[in-house]
């Protein structure tokens, strides 16, 4: 089984591409860093809780709707 940093990743990227926005802009939009965002999405970053938050609200998904398939 995958790494689940790997796998949350995977899912951020499949949701931000869904939404058409590229790392950078999806970032601006989480008020998070464009190479933070990468980090995740590549599974190298073990995000911390108040980020997940801030990129399901960027997703306007619940985080239960973020970590689904995760």
């Amino acid at each position: 089984m995958e790494d689940v940093r790997i796998r949350f990743g995977k899912a951020v990227r499949s949701k931000r591409l869904r939404l058409g926005v590229s790392q950078e802009e999806f970032a601006d939009m989480c008020g998070l860093d464009r190479t933070y965002i990468g980090g995740i999405e590549r599974g190298e970053r073990n995000v911390s809780l108040v980020n997940i938050e801030k990129i399901a609200q960027t997703f306007k998904v619940s985080l239960s709707e973020l970590f689904r398939g995760v």
